[in-house]
């Protein structure tokens, strides 16, 4: 099953018979605002257009639980985001494109989640809205109660020992930026740096500048000289699961499986007995 659609397959498949479900997860991390800049809102953004027929879903508050302990962006309940899935009109025997600004963090957030807890079909509009030519009603739908139930799979996540002992024995890959994979800046969680033997590997390294996934051959080229293939157990993580979560779609369309670690550098890093390495070496 192919991981994203270009908006032109989207056209196509929205005037077909089976059209696909549409969730607009346009969404913003808050320390990417200029300072002094109104907190974004992705609900208002949704409100002033959108894909014809999409439904908003808040990543907050719908694919992730309140951020404590286990990180910034923990895993939802998981009966409550079924009740979410559903709501939006989510059904088992019905494709899902799943798209938001153009950034990709957001909509993957969804696309793994969705698919981690076992939708056969969902994919990522490929650059975001910026990619659509599309009309862009302001009207909100109220789609038909869907019927997704979701069943978690036994692999495809980690957690904090489960990343430690992959970037012992695979390859464990860190997402963010590479200043704060070195640790010279931590602009949100407690202390900088990253997981022992973790490699460097920014997500925005996979994209072009109008953040479109580079092809797949490309990919591959990266992340093999990574150590990542098919043959190898891949895992990523990032500050909170999010820009993670778009790496591992990255990986997808390389066509290499790959775990996230949800809990991400901000479960991490919470925990001060967890060890920390700092400058550009895994160790």
């Amino acid at each position: 099953m192919e991981a994203i659609i270009t908006a032109t397959e989207l056209a196509h498949d929205l005037a077909g018979a089976n059209p696909p479900v549409l969730l607009d997860v346009r969404w913003q991390l808050s320390v990417a605002r200029a300072a002094g800049a109104p907190a974004f809102d992705g609900r208002a953004e949704y409100a002033a257009g959108h894909i014809p027929g999409a439904v908003f879903v808040d990543l907050d508050e719908e694919l992730a639980s309140a951020p404590g302990e286990r990180g910034r962006h923990p895993l939802p309940d998981i009966a409550e985001f079924g009740a979410a899935m559903r709501r939006a009109g989510v059904s088992s025997g019905r494709p899902v494109v799943v798209y938001d600004g153009g950034q990709g963090w957001a909509a993957a957030r969804a696309w793994w989640l969705l698919r981690w807890t076992g939708h056969p079909n969902v994919r990522v509009l490929d650059g975001g809205l910026p990619a659509w030519e599309g009309p862009l009603p302001t009207d909100v739908p109220t789609p038909p109660e869907g019927d997704f139930e979701p069943e978690p799979a036994e692999q495809g996540l980690l957690d904090a020992d489960a990343a430690a002992a992959l970037a012992r024995s695979g390859v464990l890959l860190d997402a963010r930026a590479a200043e704060r994979y070195r640790g010279d800046v931590e602009p949100i969680d407690r202390v900088g740096g990253h997981i022992p033997g973790a490699l460097s590997a920014p997500t925005t390294e996979n994209v072009t500048a109008d953040g479109r996934f580079l092809p797949a051959q490309e990919l591959r080229s990266r992340f093999k000289g990574l150590g990542a293939s098919e043959d190898t157990e891949v895992g990523v993580y990032c500050g909170s699961g999010v820009s993670a979560a778009h790496e591992v779609l990255a990986l997808a369309v390389a066509g290499i499986p790959a775990a996230l670690y949800v809990g991400s550098w901000s479960e991490w890093s919470a925990d001060p007995s967890r060890p920390v390495a700092t400058g550009p070496d895994p160790q």
